[in-house]
């Protein structure tokens, strides 16, 4: 199959092209814990509002890490913390350049984890639309050999002005095109990091399709991912989507 062509078949099985332009922002109400928010010493987020640009990689925590702050993902150039006045309270420039040293092996300061939960959330939230921008690689790849249920895969490239896990990751289809797995390498949490993102429980947002249910497990050999621990469990409780017009975009 051509790769253009199911890229294509994806974006319209997930809401489409013309649906999607016409939108500026997800609004997002999820929460999320695991074994990454115990081994990073991070409290789990309940009910925590989100909001996604659907034009760049940007993303805003609403009262996050407290009542009246706004955590801010800025692509890869800076995360802050803005207080209720919209003033930054603190800031981080070339946010990933940091995850280097002993201390963020054993743990996460609250910019840390803006950063990584910021572009982690916003690529969820607007994938596949996201392989609309330019500078995307595809490779359709055949099922795996004993796979069952036997997904189709896509391989994608990311291009280096996306914030995300890795630059290379596998999308696995199922027969109706929705997104059921992909397969990546949280670099930022280290380069042994691989692991298999489930997404399940799949609803209908005003046209937008999405998963409700995802879960990371990690992958030690093989494709196989193992049963436990859950390294991140993401519940999304709602999504709300605002279109330019009534936003001035």
């Amino acid at each position: 199959m051509e790769a253009k062509v199911f890229v294509q078949e994806i974006i319209e099985a997930h809401g489409g092209v013309a649906l999607w332009s016409r939108l500026a922002v997800l609004e997002a109400e999820i929460s999320a814990w695991g074994f990454l928010f115990t081994a990073k010493r991070r409290p789990t987020l309940k009910r925590v509002v989100v909001a996604a640009s659907t034009s760049e990689p940007r993303l805003e925590f609403r009262d996050f890490p407290g009542p009246g702050l706004t955590g801010e993902l800025i692509g890869e150039h800076e995360v802050r913390i803005r207080g209720s006045d919209g003033k930054p309270t603190a800031t981080r420039l070339k946010p990933r350049s940091a995850f280097t040293g002993l201390r963020r092996t054993i743990s996460w300061d609250t910019l840390d984890f803006i950063y990584f939960g910021g572009y982690a959330l916003w690529n969820y939230l607007v994938t596949p639309f996201l392989f609309l921008r330019d500078g995307f690689q595809f490779e359709v790849l055949e099922p795996r050999k004993g796979d069952r249920p036997a997904w189709l895969r896509l391989q994608v490239t990311f291009p280096g002005d996306i914030p995300t896990h890795c630059r290379k990751q596998v999308f696995y289809v199922d027969e109706t095109r929705r997104l059921r797995r992909l397969d990546y390498t949280a670099e930022v949490v280290g380069r042994w990091a691989r692991a298999a993102h489930l997404c399940e429980n799949y609803q209908d947002f005003d046209g937008l399709k999405a998963p409700t249910r995802r879960r990371v497990r990690p992958i030690l050999f093989g494709s196989s991912p193992l049963p436990r621990p859950t390294l991140v469990a993401i519940q999304v409780h709602t999504i709300r989507s605002f279109e330019k017009e009534a936003t001035g975009g």
